[in-house]
């Protein structure tokens, strides 16, 4: 399967498909004119995984002087924990490193483990904690930060 995984970057077609993968994956999903402002934003970077044609997946990051910013990763439920995000993960990190970004910081729910795991996996480690910061339910959040 990993060999069929197609990762590139995200198309003005594909918005409709992140909306869906958003809205399965968040309590507090972005909208299509947001997705839609980040198609358009010049520091953004968006990929997508595309397996026999779906979209399972993506990841957005913004790229700000010599840092990244991961702003989203989200993979289809029914395509969780097959190596989709590891390999958008993947794709994020050898782009920062072509160019010219030394490091990629996220934040990520305190009980999102899975989540936190697959970062820890890549290098990832805990700098911070963002008190309330989740609007749904003011959980907090771990500010992570990967030195490339």
């Amino acid at each position: 399967m990993a060999a069929q995984i197609i990762v590139r970057p995200m198309r003005y077609s594909d918005l409709d498909d992140l909306v869906e993968i958003e809205q399965a994956s968040f309590s507090v999903p972005w909208s299509r004119g947001m997705l839609e402002e980040e198609f358009f934003n010049s520091s953004a970077v968006y990929r997508v995984a595309e397996y026999k044609g779906i979209i399972a997946g993506y990841i957005g990051m913004w790229h700000i002087l010599d840092e990244g910013h991961i702003t989203n990763i989200a993979v289809r439920p029914e395509y969780r924990r097959m190596g989709f995000g590891r390999r958008l993960m993947q794709s994020v990190i050898d782009y920062s490193k072509s160019s010219g970004i030394h490091s990629l910081t996220l934040e990520v729910r305190v009980s999102n483990i899975p989540a936190i795991r697959l970062y820890e996996s890549f290098g990832f480690r805990v700098e911070g904690r963002r008190k309330h910061y989740y609007a749904d339910n003011g959980e907090d959040a771990f500010i992570m930060w990967l030195r490339l």
